[in-house]
């Protein structure tokens, strides 16, 4: 049990800004939906022995059917109704994991080019210090900006990262900031800023630049052309 990690996928969202009548975690991503991808990951990750789906209330029985029994994700033990927000999504999904579990790992669903290499890396180091989360360096000049768009500063980008998921944790430390956040009504940008909050420190693994999030519709283009490169260099 000590090295088993368990999965929480986030595949509530509505993604209004796809303009699509599809959700995009359901949209077709190389002849197969978007979170699909990232479930095929992780189910064959020998590491990882359960998997909770959090969907939207009325994409439930679409994604048991079409995704889940579909493929036979046999590690997918449960899947549950989403919140409002993200937040409150992980939340649930956290309350829905065996009070044994020893570490999680949070998973955007429409993160569908994860490779197991990038998790068993995180995973080790979430192991080693309790908390870890892979991030890329910023390749643009960063700046910040007044009320009135002028610029006040240029950041020093050496020490800027853009953070993906998975974000892995210890459980009982995740649950524990999880619960303090909700007593103070503290809203995180992601997992790792809410575990830094009641916690403490977060280890960065350098990412995966292709590990992408769709969010526009364009992303799904982009998505495949990546998805293509990477299979031909298999070859």
């Amino acid at each position: 049990m000590g090295n088993k990690l368990r999965v929480i996928i986030a595949a509530a969202g509505l993604g209004s800004r796809m303009k699509s009548d599809i959700n995009k975690q359901y949209m077709l991503l190389a002849g197969k939906p978007v979170l699909y991808h990232s479930l095929k990951v992780f189910n064959e990750i020998e590491v990882v022995d359960e998997i909770i789906v959090v969907a939207h209330l009325d994409e439930i029985d679409y994604c048991q059917k079409n995704i889940i029994d579909k493929y036979e994700f046999a590690k997918v033990t449960k899947l549950i109704p989403g919140g409002k927000e993200r937040q409150e999504s992980v939340r649930k999904g956290l309350e829905n994991l065996d009070s044994r579990t020893n570490l999680v790992a949070v998973h955007d669903g429409a993160r569908p080019l994860l490779e197991s290499k990038l998790v068993m890396k995180i995973y080790d180091e979430a192991r080693e210090h309790g908390a870890a989360i892979p991030g890329v360096l910023a390749k643009e000049t960063l700046k910040i900006i007044d009320n009135n768009n002028f610029i006040k500063e240029t950041l020093d980008r050496s020490h800027i990262v853009t953070i993906q998921t998975p974000q892995i944790f210890n459980y009982q430390e995740l649950v524990k900031a999880y619960h303090l956040a909700t007593e103070d009504n503290f809203k995180g940008t992601d997992d790792a800023s809410i575990y830094e909050k009641y916690v403490g420190k977060v280890k960065l693994v350098i990412g995966d630049s292709t590990n992408i999030k769709i969010t526009n519709p364009e992303d799904i283009i982009f998505a495949e052309q990546l998805m293509l490169a990477k299979n031909s260099e298999l070859r």
